[in-house]
């Protein structure tokens, strides 16, 4: 069986689509640390992200930079900040999290909670940018 990314690839499970090509999908953290908390993974299911091939994984993170680049140009903040756990959820992925402080960044945070139309309106302006 599918896990819960792949499906959300195939649109089984809905999702907050940011980004998308033959091989990435990028969308909206449903637990966001800050607005505008992306996650990028690669199409192909694969658990941990030193399995990925070399290729994949350089693709993977100019997917990222792009998305990355977009977020910020709709979220104020200092940077984005990128981190990679992978324990959560058996399919590598790339956290993109708009952060201002060190401190932005760590997951032992409360998360954010945003509604549904929130989400859809901060992921409709971060696609525009991408445009």
């Amino acid at each position: 069986m599918a896990g819960l990314f792949s499906r959300i690839v195939k649109g089984e499970v809905p999702s907050h689509k940011i980004a998308e090509d033959d091989n990435y999908y990028a969308f909206l953290d449903i637990n966001p640390l800050a607005k505008g908390h992306t996650l990028v993974i690669p199409k192909k299911e694969v658990d941990y992200i030193f399995d990925i091939d070399d290729g994949m994984l350089a693709g993977m993170h100019v997917f990222s930079k792009r998305v990355a680049r977009a977020i910020e140009k709709v979220i104020p903040c200092k940077r984005i900040g990128i981190a990679v756990l992978g324990l959560e959820v058996p399919h590598a992925h790339i956290h993109l999290i708009p952060i201002n402080h060190i401190d932005d960044i760590n997951f032992a945070r409360p998360k954010l909670k945003l509604t549904n139309e929130e989400l859809a309106d901060i992921a409709e302006k971060i696609r525009k940018e991408l445009e």
